[in-house]
């Protein structure tokens, strides 16, 4: 668990990197050398704008300090993420930014190990792979059966591929998000 100062300098952290990016401003030099922002972890940021999604990337885990990786998938979930065009300058008082901050996967036998709004889902199929934060499962209402279904759809497959031959994998996240 992080503490409450490091949680507001993840934020500022990934508030000043977008903002950079999008202003095309040189990167500021970060150094957030505490205890729980220098070790090597997971992380997505989400941007938000009017409560829907403008844009997320991740990572499931990293050498690098946290506070770096936290730099660097927030640059990507502005500018990045194919979904959706990069933020532009206008959207940036608009936005709102959430960080998971992931444990390590565990690969699952059975869905009944899924515990909604304590796992996230990453799946893998062949070369496709899904992946959906344990805050989507509460967000949109869904048993296990239908987080791993959207999954599924996530990856580009069909909503039963789970069910043939795909390794799941579940994790946990520590969630940031501003005001």
């Amino acid at each position: 668990m992080l503490s409450s100062t490091e949680q507001a300098i993840l934020l500022k952290i990934a508030r000043a990197a977008i903002e950079s990016s999008v202003l095309g401003r040189p990167i500021p030099q970060i150094e957030a050398e505490t205890s729980g922002l220098s070790s090597g972890s997971g992380a997505f940021v989400s941007i938000h704008k009017n409560g829907r999604l403008r844009g997320c990337i991740g990572s499931f885990a990293s050498p690098k300090p946290l506070y770096k990786t936290v730099f660097e998938m927030a640059v990507a979930a502005a500018t990045q993420d194919p979904r959706f065009k990069p933020l532009t300058e206008d959207e940036l008082s608009l936005i709102k930014l959430e960080i998971s901050v992931l444990s390590p996967l565990k690969t699952i036998k059975e869905i009944s190990e899924i515990e909604i709004g304590r796992h996230g889902l990453y799946l893998v199929k062949g070369a496709k792979k899904g992946v959906l934060l344990p805050q989507v499962a509460i967000e949109n209402d869904l048993d296990a059966q239908e987080f791993i279904e959207q999954t599924c759809l996530k990856a580009g497959l069909d909503p039963d591929e789970w069910k043939k031959g795909a390794t799941i994998s579940i994790f946990e996240a520590e969630i940031i998000k501003e005001g």
